[in-house]
């Protein structure tokens, strides 16, 4: 009589099973040890002090272009002595703290990645046009002291809505370089046009009308409303470089290239 073998029944299902519990424990494991190690690198890594420094006092630097700005607006309605001396005392701080980074920019640049070296340069920027805006703003005050208590209501209302304008952008500036954020900086493109706007309206009227009774007053008035047109401009730049540090893109390259399709 023929032995007949028996041999163990195979549990094809249980082995297909415990693979696919072993390979997701694994992953698990895996997954748990790559946050650890960022969490690591992040407990590790520390901006450097001088990195920090730079920032925040291009920070401070765009309160204080804004307050020159706001004190001149108070200067054209008031002619206020105190509101002159506070947009000359802005200006002399913004000329500090622009040397301060001057200064410093080249040390911390050699201590910082190659990314957090694009924003050492955008500080560098960023304080070169505040200081600028600061120099502009001081002009345009100096330009008024001899004129304020004299405007006539239409001159008022025009540079007063221009000072409002460039104010009201820095702020945006300040808000949109802390934050990272462009929708400030947006607005801030937007609001240009309609400081241009009101300096075109400004000029046509005085030179229209112009006559040599006038004419040195118009003339400053001329150079005042230049001033805010050009501080516009420097804001300006200062907004499409919040573009450049969140998304990486220049605007001003984008519409060079936008006019050579067209």
């Amino acid at each position: 009589m023929n032995a007949v073998l028996s041999f163990p029944r195979l549990k094809s299902a249980a082995a297909p099973a415990k693979l696919h519990d072993t390979t997701n424990l694994v992953l698990v494991r895996y997954c748990r040890l790559i946050r650890h190690v960022s969490a690591m690198k992040s407990a590790a890594w520390k901006e450097p002090e001088s990195t920090r420094e730079l920032k925040h006092q291009v920070q401070q630097a765009c309160l204080v272009a804004r307050d020159a700005v706001l004190n001149c607006r108070d200067f054209i309605g008031s002619a206020s002595n105190m509101a002159l001396l506070a947009v000359k005392d802005c200006e002399k701080e913004l000329d500090r703290m622009e040397r301060s980074v001057d200064e410093k920019i080249a040390g911390a640049i050699t201590q910082v990645t190659e990314a957090e070296a694009g924003e050492l340069l955008a500080c560098l920027k960023f304080i070169i046009d505040l200081e600028r805006i600061g120099d502009l703003t001081w002009s345009a005050t100096k330009r008024l002291r001899g004129i304020a208590p004299r405007l006539q209501r239409p001159d008022s209302r025009d540079l007063t809505a221009m000072a409002a304008t460039l104010q009201e952008m820095l702020d945006r500036i300040h808000q949109g370089f802390v934050t990272r954020e462009v929708e400030p900086a947006a607005w801030v493109l937007q609001a240009d046009s309609r400081i241009d706007q009101t300096c075109h309206a400004f000029f046509r009227r005085h030179l229209e009308g112009l006559d040599r009774r006038r004419g040195e007053y118009s003339t400053s008035l001329l150079f005042v409303a230049q001033a805010f047109e050009r501080a516009g401009d420097h804001t300006k730049n200062l907004a499409e470089e919040i573009y450049h540090l969140v998304e990486g893109r220049s605007l001003r390259h984008e519409a060079k290239r936008r006019k050579l399709q067209a």
